[in-house]
């Protein structure tokens, strides 16, 4: 097979329980990573049901987008694992039991002291011509299937038993498919971006980002939002990490120019990360009182590993009483301007400071909801505030949209990107 012809892949899941919200579907992320250290792009995902009919359909659809298919789960013996047959059928090879297979499996339970259960016989059964791929961690083989310039192959569901399976029996076969293009790679890198909405960062970076297609060594881009920041993904494909390193350095430079001070890490890093960087570099500590956020920008910042270096202390103040009592907040202040305002904020902010003693102090207060708003303090407004060395108070406004749980986080997103600001200035 032509290595132009092995540089696509698409991965299947097959297992109903992937289709609720109590199940994950981890083994995809596994396999992205395995296949673009190959130098493989997965072209799509998709995740169907213990149904023969959608598994042949995504089959058919998956033949047709790429000549690699990785399909996981569905191993299994009971008699909703329907992997083994529906693969058989739409390569149109009959399965056939293989002995070895089945006094491997026999093997292992009676090496547990146990008797073999007359369904498990149905793991042996392979489609014809396929190679069996060996299961150190259960009884399901794994199996590749190679037919009209297609491989398919087949991954138990568990974890543990997919990336040993891929590591030990799929990895050194995928390599000889490219071995007119071995050692190239899919590189990545992703910068996140605060402060700027996704069309804010498009509209800003597109014109880097537009020659770099028709580049010697081309640079795809994608732009994604999520909650309180921006991602920019950036991927490329190198004989080397060298190379790759290289091309994905001098995009960086490039967009950091455009983006300044908006732009949080060029190495994914998350924000807690970032901003505990530099409160060691500074030699700086930080207090934090949170009302709304309810604990969540102090549990992301003590997340970092190391960080009792920098985080002195943290106060969760809910109600009015615990603000005056516990940081001094003037009483005054809530009655006439409300627990939900600036002048709070700020009083938080420096509250924390004092008391604990530090550079920098961080107040939130806000409506979470679902109630609680009014009309000119709707669900969603929250005031972060952040005090400094001296009389240096740094106090933002912010209308946030979601649900609690949304509004929380990311209020406790711009709190500390308040104080990264501050930090970097």
């Amino acid at each position: 097979m032509e290595a132009p012809g092995v540089t696509r892949a698409v991965i299947i899941g097959v297992g109903s329980e992937l289709l609720t919200p109590e199940r994950l579907d981890t083994n995809s992320l596994f396999l992205s990573r395995a296949l673009n250290e190959l130098g493989v792009e997965v072209r799509y995902k998709v995740v169907v049901g213990d149904d023969s009919e959608d598994l042949s359909r995504a089959l058919r659809a998956a033949m047709s987008h790429a000549p690699i298919i990785m399909v996981t789960g569905g191993l299994g013996p009971t008699d909703d694992d329907i992997t083994r047959a529906t693969i058989a059928s739409v390569f149109e090879s009959p399965l056939v039991e293989h002995a070895t297979v089945s006094a491997s499996i026999r093997s292992q339970f009676e090496s547990r002291g146990l008797r073999m259960p007359t369904i498990n016989r149905r793991q042996a059964l392979i489609p014809q011509g396929a190679v069996v791929l060996p299961n150190a961690n259960g009884t399901a083989p794994g199996m590749w299937i190679e037919q009209s310039g297609v491989v398919c192959v087949a991954l138990p569901g568990p974890p543990r038993e997919l990336e040993r399976m891929f590591d030990e029996s799929v990895r050194a076969r995928l390599v000889s498919l490219r071995s007119g293009e071995v050692g190239y790679g899919v590189y990545r890198r992703v910068l996140r971006v605060s402060g700027r909405t996704e069309s804010h960062v498009e509209e800003a970076v597109y014109p880097v980002y537009s020659r770099w297609r028709r580049a010697p060594v081309p640079i795809a881009t994608s732009i994604l939002a999520s909650l309180g920041q921006i991602e920019l993904h950036l991927s490329t494909r190198c004989r080397t990490a060298d190379e790759a390193a290289r091309v994905l350095d001098g995009a960086t430079t490039e967009l950091a120019g455009v983006l300044g001070i908006d732009l949080v890490s060029t190495d994914g890093a998350r924000l807690e990360d970032v901003v505990g960087e530099l409160l060691l570099q500074r030699g700086r500590r930080v207090a934090v009182a949170e009302s709304c956020t309810g604990g969540l920008i102090t549990s992301r910042l003590t997340d970092v590993p190391g960080s009792s270096a920098y985080v002195h202390a943290g106060w969760v103040v809910y109600s009015n009483d615990a603000k005056v009592a516990l940081l001094g907040v003037d009483p005054a202040a809530i009655t006439e301007h409300g627990a939900v305002s600036e002048a709070v904020a700020t009083q938080l902010a420096t509250g924390a400071r004092d008391r604990a003693g530090v550079d920098y102090g961080l107040g939130v207060t806000g409506i979470a909801g679902p109630d609680g708003g009014s009309a000119d303090r709707p669900v969603g407004t929250v005031y972060a505030a952040l005090a400094g060395p001296g009389q240096l108070v740094h106090v933002r406004r912010l209308s946030l949209p979601g649900e609690r749980e949304r509004v929380k986080f990311q209020a406790s997103q711009a709190a500390l990107d308040l104080l990264r600001r501050t930090l970097l200035r």
